[in-house]
């Protein structure tokens, strides 16, 4: 275990600098940066951290409040651009001796003026430096008198530039710097920022689940910025007004990559890797006009629409990515061929296979109980025979069953209804999904359990046997569980049963010669940094995943990313994934090893110190209330076929009054290692 020297993270004192054993922080920050080198002192919008009581604290302050003011002030207010540049240079003077001791009291004044600055990231800076002249003052004074006897050199300094909503999203995109472009009118320049991170905008700006909404401080005012929309208000304006996408790739190089399975986590490694001149070639078993992985066969076209989600691959093909369509790795090709033929090769097959349920009668082939929800969906957009009837059950609580029950309804059922084994306020489904499902005429039975299928003499599905459920107490994921009430069991009435709890990546095309490891959960293993806190615990992220992953596999130039290496998540967690594979392979490829840069850890490092605080207090002018897209509604909208948008996006002028509720909220951090 690792020794807190001092922190005053989160406003909490714990000062064991007389070396006495201390309190334990709550905070968990690794004690090292990669596994290897030490972390010494860390420092940001919440405080100060001290691992290694010989780092010379007044330095590293200054060059804090250096970087802050030269690298990011946007100098756009008057407090935030006089007001750093007044501290940067009082505690550069301190380290040079030609300050004065009264010049310290100074800086609590400069911290209250910043506190009028136009966004956070000058005011949240002061905090740390606050805290250094308060608890370091002694430190502060001996470098006055030139007696500190810390030097100022022996630890690299680095930092890393967020916000609360940018640290939340997956892909990490400079959320405040689009939004901040869109209340301007510059969508253009709006994209071009999205573009660095995401290179399908118009995807993410439909269906994103939006967890940076979930971090954002407006939120502490009155309502989020609706950020995914604004996303796709960047993105659609560039269809709209016939704009040609600006990018263009680096001179062809002569190492070329295969990318298996042509989803968000494949295209968008093959996306960044093109853009630096490498050939790409992705290989993918489903036919042509079906690009996209699960977006292409697992979200509805009324969510997503094909031909938006079309003009995003083609501007990625259009950078020299070639797409090999109705080509199954490991049937019509095999790994070992493409590793025998390309410099690198990326696994991002998705999770197309379906979990079973685990009910009685599941297995028998029964007329009406379908392989599973993303099968139905799959065929369903493909055109193809579903084999549903006009009473359709689904059983799940995730997007895919709402996807399936409402797809039901525009497929022609009659009834279509939802079994779900905890309530409404447990499902795993974005909200508005569900309430889009109960718009349109969808029936719900909640606190349900499937037990048994039901035929008749013909093996035709005629209903589901059922149990009612109650909550317990919570289980591992921290919903309550669900316990079968007694004596409950009650029938109902169909002749479709959908199975929609969940999918699995389909590994099998893996030899087990190539010594690619497979975790218990069907997802592919990589290397990663073995980061702990300072109690020894691992850093793992919300799946239990090790935190910082470098995406490659046992077998060298083998990596893997996406559903098949995270296991299944969102649309905005494969293009994240991918993205950094992307810059991991191109390292393989130029330098021959693969890691992660200090940026890319420090990214992940963050994603535990809570860059947003929901219990913060932000002060703000007045309330503006937050804009919400149009949409088409009503039951019709689910009428027979009918795959129409059902949300149709923002005006321009309503996207640029929403960029305006933006707080822009930056912060900074820095670490001593």
């Amino acid at each position: 275990m690792a020794q807190i020297v001092f922190s005053s993270w989160g406003n909490k004192v714990v000062d064991n600098r007389k070396g006495e054993a201390g309190e334990t922080p709550s905070f968990r920050l690794p004690v090292t940066l990669d596994g290897q080198r030490p972390l010494a002192a860390f420092m940001g919008w919440d405080g100060i951290i001290v691992f290694d009581d010989k780092v010379n604290i007044p330095a590293m302050t200054a060059e804090y409040m250096k970087r802050v003011q030269t690298l990011y002030c946007c100098g756009k207010c008057t407090p935030g651009k006089k007001g750093t540049k007044v501290l940067a240079d009082l505690l550069e003077a301190t380290l040079t001796g030609t300050a004065a001791a009264a010049d310290l009291d100074k800086v609590p004044q400069l911290a209250e003026l910043l506190k009028n600055c136009k966004c956070t990231l000058c005011q949240s800076a002061t905090v740390p430096v606050l805290h250094a002249v308060t608890h370091f003052r002694e430190d502060f004074l001996a470098c006055l008198s030139g007696t500190l006897d810390k030097p100022r050199e022996g630890y690299s300094l680095i930092h890393k530039y967020t916000a609360p909503c940018q640290d939340k999203c997956p892909a990490h995109i400079d959320i405040p710097a689009y939004i901040e472009a869109i209340k301007e009118y510059r969508f253009d320049e709006s994209l071009e920022v999205i573009r660095d991170n995401m290179p399908m905008p118009s995807v993410c700006g439909r269906v994103c689940p939006h967890p940076c909404e979930t971090a954002c401080r407006r939120k502490n005012v009155d309502e989020s910025i609706n950020i995914m929309v604004l996303k796709r208000s960047a993105s659609d304006w560039e269809w709209k007004h016939h704009q040609a996408p600006p990018m263009l790739a680096k001179p062809r190089k002569n190492k070329k990559v295969a990318v298996v399975g042509a989803g968000p986590a494949g295209l968008t490694a093959a996306y960044y890797l093109a853009l630096e001149g490498y050939p790409i070639t992705i290989y993918e078993a489903l036919p042509e006009g079906y690009g996209g992985g699960m977006v292409a066969v697992g979200i509805p076209p009324y969510r997503m629409p094909r031909h938006i989600l079309q003009r995003d691959i083609d501007i990625i093909q259009a950078l020299g990515v070639e797409i090999i369509y109705n080509t199954r790795v490991g049937k019509d090709i095999s790994l070992p061929e493409l590793k025998e033929k390309f410099d690198a090769v990326f696994l991002a097959p998705g999770a197309h296979r379906s979990k079973p349920m685990g009910v009685e009668g599941e297995d028998k082939g029964y007329k009406g109980f379908l392989k599973g929800g993303i099968d139905f969906l799959r065929e369903a957009y493909m055109g193809k025979p579903t084999g549903m009837g006009k009473k359709v059950v689904v059983v799940g609580g995730g997007n895919t069953a709402i996807d399936c029950v409402r797809v039901a309804l525009r497929e022609g059922a009659e009834e279509s209804i939802l079994l779900y084994r905890r309530s409404r306020k447990e499902m795993p489904a974005d909200v508005w999904e569900v309430d889009g499902a109960d718009e349109e005429g969808v029936k719900f039975e909640f606190l349900v359990l499937p037990t048994r299928i039901i035929v008749d003499d013909k093996e035709q599905v005629t209903g589901v046997e059922c149990v009612r459920m109650e909550l317990g107490e919570p289980d591992a994921s921290g919903r309550r569980r669900p316990q079968p009430v007694k004596g409950s069991e009650f029938v109902v009435e169909c002749d479709t049963v959908i199975p929609a709890i969940g999918q699995d990546p389909d590994l099998s095309f893996i030899p087990e010669k190539m010594g690619i490891g497979i975790t218990k959960w069907n997802t592919v293993v990589t290397r990663f940094l073995p980061l702990k806190d300072a109690n020894g615990k691992d850093l793992n992220d919300s799946m239990g995943n090790p935190l910082s992953r470098l995406l490659i596999t046992d077998n060298e130039g083998v990596f893997a990313g996406g559903d098949a290496e995270i296991g299944p998540l969102t649309v905005v967690a494969c293009v994240g994934n991918g993205h950094r594979a992307a810059h991991v392979i191109q390292r393989w490829l130029e330098e021959g090893k693969a890691y992660l840069t200090d940026d890319e850890i420090m990214e992940d490092i963050l994603t535990f110190m809570n860059v947003y605080d929901k219990n913060e207090q932000v002060a703000w002018l007045d309330s503006a209330c937050r804009e919400n897209q149009a949409e088409i509604h009503g039951p019709e909208r689910a009428s027979y076929k009918n795959y129409t948008e059902v949300e149709l996006g923002f005006k321009d002028s309503q996207a640029v009054r929403e960029a305006e509720r933006c707080l822009r909220c930056y912060r900074m951090a820095m670490a001593a290692i």
